[in-house]
């Protein structure tokens, strides 16, 4: 909007809390101290862990892992500055840069949406360590209402911040179809857009919002 654009807001998701209330994220943060590292890959992830750790003290002795910037910048409003961020924004990248499992091995929490890949815990399984996967909140679908989808089909654009942001729009569109360009935060968003049919246009860089605006706009802004 700040730059000029008619925005139509459609959030496609809705987060609500895990399938167990949160209990066994509870009963895990219960023994944090028996963790070497506490792995969170999603500032919802953050919220919800946070619920269960009032005092920040008792991470004391427990590297902290973000998977983006966003989830770091959640941390840090916490007070916690996260001992890995990786340069590239998604598990993989995590995968890449944390150090693998000590001879002895090691206890890694990781708290993660229900239904995540389960890229990261088997990779860091791989690499020795004893992981132990809660399920922090569900992200559930939203159905726009056919005033907001006829809106979406007539756009200009599409930003996907999520793959679970391109399934729930494609299955409400049907057969509406889709904007003509098409933005992606990341490859693992663009690789859900090509099995869902599309053609993505634009991908960013930095698998950030700032860095899904700065592909789009430059897709976008006039030569």
């Amino acid at each position: 909007r700040e730059l000029g654009a008619g925005v139509i807001e459609a959030p496609m998701i809705e987060i609500a809390d895990a399938a167990d209330g949160g209990a066994a994220l509870a009963a895990a943060v219960g023994r944090i101290a028996e963790f070497r590292w506490l792995v969170l890959t999603s500032p919802n992830g953050v919220a919800r862990t946070f619920e269960h750790l009032p005092d920040a003290r008792k991470l004391a002795g427990v590297r902290v892992a973000a998977v983006g910037a966003g989830t770091a910048e959640a941390l840090a409003a916490r007070r916690i500055v996260a001992d890995l961020v990786p340069s590239r924004f998604v598990a993989e990248g995590l995968l890449d840069e944390l150090p693998a499992a000590p001879p002895e091995g090691g206890r890694v929490l990781l708290a993660q949406a229900a239904g995540a890949r389960d890229v990261l815990a088997v990779g860091l399984a791989q690499r020795g360590w004893t992981v132990e996967v809660v399920e922090a909140y569900r992200s559930l679908p939203v159905a726009p209402d056919d005033a907001t989808l006829d809106a979406i089909a007539a756009a200009d654009a599409v930003t996907f911040t999520s793959s679970s942001t391109v399934t729930n729009l494609c299955d409400a569109l049907r057969d509406r179809g889709v904007p003509p360009v098409v933005a992606s935060i990341g490859p693992v968003t663009s690789a859900t857009a090509v099995r869902r049919g599309l053609t993505v246009t634009v991908e960013a860089t930095e698998h950030s919002i700032d860095g899904l605006l700065d592909v789009l706009v430059a897709h976008l802004a006039p030569s």
